[in-house]
């Protein structure tokens, strides 16, 4: 009986193994052949909206691109969930929303958790050899042990004989950089381009437009060079490539803003015959459900058949952890270099729903970056000149709160239907939709970058856990930015309310409303004039700013002055942002400003760029 009884046991072991192997990848099988997990090659290019032959660009010269389209799946709704590439990398490498960890402003490097890790680091721990060659740019410090090799020489050549590797090479030669000086000979001629409705038609415009084509063309070119050196090594079989673009570009309007020229981006993934029981579709196909580049690290670690951490925001689209299709990407923008504006979006399969929470400043408030470009201060001058049409004026005046696109029948999104009232029920449904993510995701960026700073400062931890402490009142400060920023002077009496809340976030949002609101929100003037006290400096220059704009500027103005010399520089920088909205409304003191101007950094490139407004 004993014998029986042992022999039946192991029967159902074994039969449990068999059962196991049989819904298991056969790649993890081990000794099933050389290269038990897929290798894994990452072609990126920068700064790069979907302007290839495959996805139907005309204009475009992308034969290597489009020979990879053929042969693997093509993604037509592919979205970096920041418009920028630090805040967008942030994302891809550790599958959370920068915005959910304090990293959202460009250029920020504050810590995060250790528990955070950068996907890389859960690649190597499972036997793989990653390189990445060689952009970084994450937002925050890279942690110890992330690649084998970070450098322009890192190749996965040199990694042991048999060892899988994800290996990262990155193209920067679509870069907006591309467009600051004159290249000379262009590939692409300015006169055969075709300028977009929202921008004027321009020989700057053409030009550099032209020039960006000229980028692409030749990332196309280097792509071809490295799937031809993979063949050539014999590794073709054993890879599932990707190839994509960090986010879109590279024109004014499209990089840095939530409009699909900003955020929308190529993507295609080739998967070998060896493992093409991973792949979703046929070579060659098209696939059009939202994809989200949060969903990335988590789709590589479901294709290496590794587990997926718990703290991952993403979903894996590919693997054997893949999840369902997704109905909405999230998308997000902060403080842009050395200007401050906080934009969310929802883009669906059809529509995309833009929440601006600063209406009130223009969408081009000036960047010394993106000034570099002829096209920019070209674009600008026409402006100024009056030779702009409507569609082509709105980029240089403030904004609505609320943007409504339909993505099929408005390719450049320049219609917006947010108030139109067939599209309420679509409206409603994706307003709902950010705010239930921004709660979920517990988003950072509603706090002021350097209130932010003040209070992971004050809590002694990272900005991520301290809007995770229960006592935080996440909720209430979505809500009151939710209704402080509509523009509805409905909604006052409830702005004043919360105006005396004990959250200091809660009442920067109260003080803004009044901000945005202006002359209307003047029976705030006595609580916001309480403000001018706050404990909170982010507080104090959102309730200035709100005075300022009634006209009321005697006891506001000095406070702004004041945070020009706060030791926070963030807290300064939001002063000089300030005054630069508020110039044709008054005159601050050029003495002060100097001061602010030998800080340095962003702060100097503000304060340099207000000290010429004042002089004109």
């Amino acid at each position: 009986m004993q014998a029986n009884h042992l022999s039946r046991r192991n029967f159902l072991k074994l039969s449990g193994l068999a059962a196991g192997l049989a819904v298991f990848p056969k790649y993890l099988r081990a000794g099933q052949n050389k290269y038990e997990k897929p290798n894994i090659l990452w072609l990126v290019s920068e700064d790069t909206s979907p302007f290839l032959g495959c996805y139907g660009d005309k204009e475009a010269d992308t034969p290597n691109l489009d020979k990879l389209a053929t042969q693997g799946v093509l993604y037509e709704n592919a979205f970096a969930n920041a418009p920028v590439c630090a805040p967008a990398r942030f994302t891809i490498i550790t599958g959370t929303y920068a915005c959910s960890a304090g990293t959202q402003h460009m250029r920020s490097i504050y810590p995060i958790p250790e528990f955070v890790k950068f996907f890389p680091q859960l690649l190597r721990n499972a036997g793989y050899y990653c390189t990445n060659n060689a952009k970084q740019d994450y937002n925050t410090s890279k942690p110890p042990g992330t690649w084998d090799e970070s450098s322009r020489n890192a190749h996965y050549k040199n990694r042991k004989p048999g060892q899988p590797f994800f290996a990262v090479f990155n193209y920067g030669d679509s870069h907006e950089h591309v467009m600051f000086k004159d290249q000379g000979w262009l590939n692409h001629s300015p006169e055969n381009m075709v300028v977009v409705p929202y921008h004027p038609d321009l020989p700057e415009i053409r030009r550099d437009r032209a020039e960006y084509y000229d980028g692409i063309q030749k990332i196309d070119k280097k792509v071809g060079i490295a799937l031809k050196e993979l063949k050539d090594r014999g590794l073709a079989e054993d890879t599932i490539v990707f190839y994509y673009g960090d986010h879109g570009g590279v024109l004014a309007r499209s990089k840095r803003y939530l409009f699909d020229s900003g955020t929308r981006a190529p993507l295609i993934i080739r998967f070998p015959h060896k493992y093409n029981r991973l792949a979703p579709a046929r070579p060659g196909s098209r696939i059009e459900t939202p994809v989200s580049f949060v969903d990335l690290a988590p789709t590589i670690l479901s294709l290496a058949g590794l587990d997926i951490p718990e703290y991952i925001q993403g979903k894996a689209f590919l693997g054997n952890k893949a999840s369902g299709p997704r109905e909405y990407v999230y998308l997000f923008r902060g403080r842009m270099d050395e200007r401050y504006d906080m934009i969310r979006a929802v883009r669906g399969k059809r529509y995309l729903y833009i929440r601006n929470y600063m209406p009130h400043r223009i969408y081009g408030q000036h960047l010394q970056y993106l000034w570099r470009a002829q096209s920019t201060r070209a674009w600008e001058k026409a402006y100024k000149d009056g030779n702009c049409n409507r569609i082509q004026s709105r980029f240089w005046q403030t904004k609505p709160p609320e943007e409504l696109y339909d993505t099929q029948k408005d390719h450049h999104k320049i219609n917006n239907l947010a108030e139109k009232t067939e599209c309420k029920k679509i409206l409603e449904k994706m307003r709902n939709a950010n705010i239930e993510h921004i709660i979920k995701i517990h988003d950072v960026g509603f706090i002021p970058e350097g209130e932010m700073l003040r209070l992971a400062k004050k809590n002694r931890c990272t900005p991520y856990e301290m809007v995770r402490r229960r006592n935080f009142t996440m909720e209430r400060i979505v809500i009151t930015a939710e209704l402080a920023t509509l523009k509805d002077e409905n909604k006052l009496d409830e702005i004043i309310n919360r105006m005396k809340d004990t959250d200091s976030a809660v009442r920067y949002w109260a003080a803004t409303g009044c901000a945005v609101l202006a002359k209307k929100a003047k029976p705030a003037a006595a609580v916001l004039e309480t403000l001018l006290n706050d404990e909170s400096a982010d507080v104090r220059i959102a309730a200035a700013e709100a005075l300022c704009r009634m006209e009321m500027t005697q006891a506001a103005l000095p406070v702004i002055e004041r945070a020009l010399s706060h030791k926070n520089d963030k807290v300064a920088l939001h002063a000089v942002n300030v005054l630069q909205a508020l110039t044709e409304k008054l005159r601050p003191s050029t003495q002060s400003i100097r001061k602010a101007q030998k800080r340095g950094g962003y702060i100097t490139r503000a304060s340099d760029y207000l000290l010429k407004t004042l002089e004109k």
